[in-house]
């Protein structure tokens, strides 16, 4: 059986959808969910080759999430048309995914697995803002949790 693929994408890939990739694995991990690869890039290539914003990393860090190993990129077409579903922080992500592969299906908001969210409200970039900003991007990441590892089993077909 082929790995469930989800990847995050936000803007740079430095804040927001590397965040939400750690959180994703390591809320796998904790449910022993298998057979699913999280991933995360950005829309934009202006921070290719950066590591998780410091702010990003101490946030994840302190909530006991990995922050190794992240490099930021550009997603393409081939990732967006391979993944089961490809995740957008903002509306204007998904936008510009669809853009990007225009037959591309499993195109959604985190913020769709957030009961409590305002539909298609997206979490706002953290990256403008203070440290504390990041908690609340941590939030709201986590809020969206169950609802995208239900979808992973959906698509797993358990």
């Amino acid at each position: 059986m082929r790995a469930v693929e989800v990847v995050f994408v936000c803007w740079g890939n430095i804040c927001r959808s590397p965040m939400a990739e750690r959180v994703a694995q390591g809320w796998a991990e904790r449910e022993g969910l298998e057979g699913v690869r999280f991933t995360s890039a950005g829309v934009s290539a202006e921070e290719s080759g950066n590591p998780i914003d410091p702010r990003a990393r101490r946030v994840l860090s302190a909530h006991g999430y990995d922050v190794g190993g992240h490099r930021a990129h550009r997603i393409t077409a081939a990732e967006i048309e391979r993944a089961d579903l490809v995740i957008g922080l903002e509306r204007l992500h998904v936008d510009r995914m669809r853009r990007l592969a225009p037959g591309a299906s499993g195109l959604c908001l985190l913020t769709d697995f957030d009961p409590d969210a305002e539909p298609g409200s997206g979490i706002d970039d953290p990256w403008y803002g203070d440290a504390a900003g990041f908690s609340g991007t941590l939030a709201s990441i986590e809020a969206a949790m169950p609802g995208v590892l239900e979808r992973v089993r959906r698509l797993q077909g358990r």
